[in-house]
Formats: structure tokens, sequence, C-alpha cells
């Protein structure tokens, strides 16, 4: 039996392992969507379950006017004792030569249960990842910020001892180890194997030249000795490579000694170099070296699509359906929202049983309150749908189907209110930071229509579709730029960077009266590749 790569597809980034047992975790960074990190499991590292955000209240977690592609930060996931340890960062700012990074801790008994609320760790830098050391003491890695002229942004890991009868970060400071020539460390996670330990970290920044690199001592504070291989992976020299942008590792050994490593990566749309579903997680097969450092099985350091499972027995997940007709007093646990937990002043799902009621908030523009509830892109061809109740009666009101990057970037298909049509459909287009309504003539619509919308993702092609009866649809517009929904499209220019494509359903009224879109269903089906040019 083979692993396929990506194993977890979609925006799922800086992947965090863990076994517990015979159980598998990795969690994976949110950025600006609550709630706050993704926890997918495993029993044979072949087929995973997405099964928990434990970041699901705001006294956890309060993104509100938090910048794009700020949030959490690359949480790590660890277990001692019979508890669980989530350690994550809220990114507060990022633009500019300050990195404000709160780094948090909260703990669980039960992975699928509700976690605590956080201790506060420090604010020194990003990517903290906490170590259980054998000898009972715990500690705390992350990279240090430095803001000053003339002077290494990504200064270094810092490591200091974390008390958790103080439930507070304790001791001196020491920054153990500065990079390779690779340079912008960061990512660090702490292993111990044989009487080393082991920093593996990540370097070369997220994009083409991201890598793996590791060191070890016989100290836990140093000095480390880097190893001579590194980078131990990376997709830097093959840009013919599926998996690109590999770095950001993360290591565990399988109850039958064997070793794996998972690491983001990206694929791009072919000939574009851009990757709409953002950064991915993959999985590699490792082995030890006779002289005490860890390689790809097989040789290299390139990432491979199939790598060989591990000799466990085969567990597959009941297979999600595709289509959500909101008779649950739930959210489907693939929807999240933006920045901030949306309560009943935002959506509803018993005011009209068997309809998900989306309340108009604040515009698209807003890092605040939106009335936004989507889920990843996962696949390069999909098809998303839904049907839709709504009787605006002003201009400053909306609602309908949104392809989004960030509030910078999206695909507006849209019911709105006009002077002279009344009710009518609209596209709204926001292209780094520059919005257009590129239709000619907006659709007139009869007042009580229901209206269905559709849309279709082929690689870096939108198309948009609507429909009265569900049966009959009508292509609106033309095709669109898929591919603007990445973050190498607005690499150094706005202020995206991290994250992934959405897509869901939103509604906004501007007027300030909440105005409710009432949404019978919503659909997301992925589909073998129909790409025509």
């Amino acid at each position: 039996m083979e692993i396929v790569n990506p194993i977890l597809p979609g925006f799922n980034p800086d992947p965090s392992i863990l076994r517990v047992g015979g159980d598998y975790f990795i969690a994976t960074s949110t950025f600006e969507w609550f709630p706050g990190v993704q926890i997918h499991h495993s029993k044979d590292l072949v087929n995973w379950k997405l099964i928990a955000h434990p970041l699901n209240r705001t006294s956890q977690l309060n993104m509100a006017g938090n910048p794009n592609s700020c949030g959490i930060w690359a949480p790590c996931l660890s277990y001692n004792n019979g508890t669980f340890y989530l350690i994550y960062t809220d990114v507060k700012t990022f633009r500019g030569i300050f990195k404000d990074s709160h780094n948090y801790l909260v703990t669980t008994k039960d992975i699928f249960g509700d976690w605590s609320e956080p201790v506060y760790l420090n604010s020194s830098g990003f990517d903290p990842s906490l170590f259980h050391d054998d000898n009972g003491r715990k500690w705390l890695v992350n990279m240090q910020w430095d803001h000053r002229k003339n002077h290494n942004p990504f200064n270094g890991i810092l490591l200091q001892e974390y008390s958790e009868k103080e439930k507070k970060l304790v001791g001196p400071v020491k920054n153990i180890f500065k990079g390779t020539g690779i340079q912008l460390v960061e990512g660090p996670h702490l292993y111990k194997k044989d009487g080393y330990y082991y920093l593996l970290t990540a370097e070369g920044g997220t994009v083409l030249r991201h890598s793996v690199t590791m060191s070890r001592s016989k100290n836990i504070d140093g000095p480390y000795e880097v190893d001579p291989a590194n980078p131990i992976l990376t997709s830097f020299y093959n840009p013919a490579l599926e998996l690109q942008r590999a770095g950001h590792a993360s290591l565990v050994e399988t109850q039958n000694k064997e070793w794996y490593m998972v690491h983001l990566c990206g694929r791009h749309i072919p000939s574009r170099g851009r990757c709409t579903m953002g950064r991915e997680t993959a999985i590699q097969k490792m082995e030890w070296t006779n002289d005490g450092w860890i390689r790809l099985e097989g040789g290299g350091n390139e990432p491979k699509v199939l790598v060989p499972a591990p000799k466990l027995p085969e567990h597959k997940w009941e297979k999600a359906d595709s289509r959500n007709d909101f008779n649950s007093d739930k959210l489907d646990i693939n929807f999240q929202f933006l920045r901030v937990k949306l309560d009943e002043n935002s959506y509803s799902l018993s005011e009209r049983p068997g309809y998900l009621r989306i309340k108009g908030r604040e515009s698209l523009s807003s890092h605040h309150t939106q009335s936004l509830i989507a889920r990843r892109q996962q696949s390069f061809f999909y098809t998303a749908e839904t049907k839709m109740e709504f009787e605006p009666d002003t201009f400053q009101q909306m609602a309908g189907l949104i392809c989004i990057y960030d509030n910078r970037n999206f695909y507006y298909l849209n019911v709105t209110w006009d002077e002279k049509l009344g009710k009518c459909i609209d596209i709204m287009t926001n292209i780094n930071g520059n919005a257009d309504f590129p239709l000619d003539e907006k659709i007139k619509l009869n007042v009580k229509d229901d209206i269905y919308l559709r849309l279709t993702v082929d690689y870096d092609k939108l198309r948009l579709f609507y429909s009265i009866n569900g049966t009959d649809w009508i292509r609106i517009g033309k095709d669109f730029d898929y591919s603007t929904l990445s973050d190498e499209f607005e690499e150094g220019g706005g202020d995206a960077h991290f994250t992934g494509s959405f897509v869901g359903m939103c509604c906004q009224d501007i007027s300030g009266m909440q105005k409710p879109a009432d949404f019978d269903y919503f659909e997301y089906r992925e589909r073998e590749g129909m790409f025509k040019s």
C-alpha cells in the first residue's frame, strides 16, 4: 500500500504530528480563520479525518482586527502523562518591521473534547514548540524576531523552561541555534534519540527555497552540530516536482519503529506558478543512518508524491457527504468563519429549521464581523452550489456564493437590489484590492424568486451560473482568473501571503438592518479534471 501526497489537501500548512498509542494526529495552521487550528486523525498514516478545531471560544482566540494572514501560525501538538498540549501563536502584526506574536498553551485530557483556557507564554517570536524531556522537564523553543536595522530578523531559536506547576516560563532564555547558510530559521521542534537532542527547523522562507534542516547536540542548550547533508528536504533545486515549497516539518515514530516526516508543500496550477489551495500537508518515509542522521528513505532530499505506507492495518473513514442540508443544530466541521466566532446575531440553524440563516453584517472589507461561512478548496476541480432566499430592499444588502482568498482577493456572485431593476443578480470581484463589477447589466429577478447559484473551478478557470428552478442553468459573466486567489499572486504586493482559497456563503447589510438570507443547502463536489482551454 502507498500513501498519496498531499495527505491533507487544501490549505493545511505547518503540520505538527503526534502519535498516542495507535492513533495519529496532525495539527495545522488556520491563520485568520475561526475556529483556530485544524486537527486531523489517522490510524494508518494513509487515511485522515478532520476531527476538531480546538480553539473554538473567544476566550481562547479573538482575532477581531487581525490583518490578513495573521492569527494562528504554526501550532505544536504534544502529549505527556495523559495530557494533550497545544502551543499556538496569535500574530497581531505582520507587515512592517515588527511582528507582534503572542504565544499560548492550552491542554486537554480528551483530544476530541474541549480544551482549557489559554496560558500566556511569551511574545518574542513565532513558531513555538513544547518538548517534554524524559527527565520530566519541559522546554519551549521558538524563533526570535529582531526588528533592528542591519540585524537578521530571523535571529535564531530561543530555549526556555516551562513550569507546569507555575504555568509559566521560568529560568534563563538562551539562543541555541542561529540557523544555517540557507537562513530564515524558524519552525523548531526538539526530539531526543540515542543520547542526542535533535533540533528540526525550517529555513529559506515558505516560498520556493523552503527547506527542512537538522542539527543535534548532547546538551539541550547546545552547541548544536549541523547535519552535513542539509537541507534534508527541499523542492528548491527541481522546479519540475509536483510538490513544491517543501519545508516546515515534524517527525513521528510508528508503533513498529518506522519513522515518517510530515511537511508543508504547495501544488502549482500548471503553467501559472500559483497555488490556489495554499500550502498543504504531505508525508515522507524516513530512515536513520549509522552515524545518527535522518534521511528520506531511498536517498535524496526531494519530496515524493507516492510514499510507502507503514506496516499498519488499513483504516478507512466513512466518506463525508458533499451536500449540507442544514438539518443539524451544528455547522459541518469543514466550515469556518473569518477572525471571530459568529453568534446568533450573525447566523442561525434554528430560526428556520432546515435552513442556514445568515444575517447581514459588515462588508467584505471588514476585519471584524463578517457574516461569512466557508470551507477550503481541496481539489483543482470542483463545483459549489446553493439555493438561497433573499429579499433585499437596498443596494447596501447583498448575499450569495463567494470564492475568497482574503478581503483583497475574491469573486462574489450575489443577489442585491438596484433602484431601476429592484431585486437582481450581480458579480463583484476584488483583485489585488481593486474592486470591480464586471457585468454590463445586472440580471433582474422577480421579488419572490428563489435563486440557485453555482460555480465551477477548473485549475485557473472560474465560471459562474444561476438558475430559477434548479434544473436550467444560465452562464453569467466571463471566465474569471481563479489563480488570483493565491499567495503567489500578491507576493510582495499587498498583505496576502499564507492562506488558500475558500468557497462558501455570505451576507452583508451595510445599512445595519441585518437583513437575513436563508440558504436551503450548500454542496461542495470535487470532480475529475474538466479543464478546456
